[in-house]
């Protein structure tokens, strides 16, 4: 949930005087809330190790910065360009957590055994095996490949299907048929399982409002819990029947670090989000974290008593259309957009009576609905400490690498 113990007036007043003499828009992340977040991910795993999914950071200073802490080992990568990229920067242990198409890709880690040793793909499909071997242009690097499991909850003989649409292999029957055809084909070695639990670490069990929805929630999570705890032990002791010098069980999200990491089966959680703490994890009874990664615009124009209008602001995030995925007005606090306007791409009113306290040229910041794609508009990321800058690191972006 959000950490309610802050104090928003002076959380705005240390962000504007540290940013007095940077001009908006802007975006910071806040090293005490994030390092904060940080330990608390690692408390909630209990022992287990923590990789670091790049999708919800994307930006190298900040990996490498979690990546320093006991406890998190290896990033979570999210396309194979990117996968390449971060091992040849000096991360060893790179996971790529989707099946890719990119051939020059699997040509240029075919060919090179520093980048085979570092990254493992993933696959679901004997097709992405042929894609992975036409692809190899006469690179002979084994690659490393992880299987992933389907983590849906099924009702009512598959009927009812709650969660992510992403593997195929839902079954234990299923990851050892495939992990089958991996064994009997040369130049690929089988080296782990992956399962991402969308629907518990994602979905929020608290919503405002919505006490019958958030009931609701909470029993399907519960339910989901427990059958993919006994399918996917299962499942692994299946694979490791086929494959025994298996290495790693991934597994787990921001919002159920704790719930996977007590699975015996699973060697390692995956989390991101919970480092900068987008405002769709604010409703999770499981934990409770500080928003570390905030962007500010500036007020432009004034047009009337309870209004003001800031510069651009509309950066919804991805999935399903909705007000959760807009960026919120945070401080200062009681703004809201102007339902037949919304966040818009060049200008964005903002109604409430904090409007008519703020002048032409103050800053009005916000909180972006999910963690990394903050990023993807911003070419810098202003590091703040107390009330003062004390560095500024590149995005992904302003590296020059822009992935999707």
């Amino acid at each position: 949930m959000f950490d309610t113990t802050a104090d928003p007036v002076a959380d705005r007043a240390r962000y504007d005087r540290a940013t007095a003499q940077l001009d908006a828009p802007l975006a910071l992340v806040d090293l005490a809330a994030f390092d904060a977040n940080a330990e608390d991910l690692l408390r909630r795993a209990g022992g287990k190790q923590l990789r670091v999914a790049s999708k919800s950071v994307r930006c190298r200073a900040l990996l490498e910065r979690v990546l320093a802490k006991d406890g998190f080992s290896g990033v979570m990568s999210y396309t194979l360009a990117e996968s390449l990229w971060l091992a040849r920067s000096g991360i060893s242990d790179v996971l790529l957590a989707y099946p890719s198409a990119d051939r020059a890709g699997y040509a240029e880690l075919a060919s090179d055994p520093k980048l085979a040793a570092a990254v493992t793909v993933m696959v679901d499909d004997p097709a992405q095996l042929a894609l992975i071997d036409a692809a190899r242009d006469g690179g002979r690097e084994e690659i490393r490949v992880c299987l992933e499991l389907d983590t849906s909850l099924r009702l009512l003989g598959g009927r009812v299907r709650i969660g992510a649409r992403r593997s195929p292999l839902h079954s234990p029957a299923d990851l050892a048929e495939m992990a089958r055809t991996i064994q009997r084909r040369p130049g690929v070695q089988l080296v782990g399982v992956m399962g991402y639990e969308g629907h518990v670490a994602g979905v929020g069990d608290a919503v405002p409002g919505a006490a019958l929805r958030s009931r609701a929630v909470r029993l399907m999570q519960a339910a989901a819990r427990r059958e993919l705890a006994g399918r996917r032990d299962a499942a692994v002791r299946a694979v490791r029947a086929v494959a025994p010098d298996l290495e790693f069980v991934n597994g787990g999200g921001t919002g159920s670090v704790q719930h996977t990491a007590a699975e015996e089966t699973v060697t390692e959680v995956a989390a991101g989000s919970g480092l900068y703490m987008p405002h769709l994890f604010d409703n999770f009874t499981s934990f409770t974290g500080r928003p570390a990664a905030l962007f500010a615009m500036p007020v432009v124009r004034r047009p009337g008593v309870g209004v003001v209008t800031v510069l651009g602001g509309g950066y919804p995030a991805s999935g399903a259309a909705g007000p959760d995925r807009l960026p919120r007005p945070y401080l200062p606090g009681g703004l809201r957009y102007d339902p037949q306007e919304g966040p818009g791409e060049v200008q964005t009113p903002l109604l409430g009576q904090a409007a008519d306290d703020l002048l032409i040229g103050d800053k009005v910041w916000f909180r972006h609905a999910k963690a990394g794609e903050l990023c993807e508009r911003f070419d810098a990321l202003h590091l703040v400490e107390g009330d003062r800058v004390t560095g500024s690191v590149p995005t992904y972006r302003g590296e020059g690498m822009t992935f999707l």
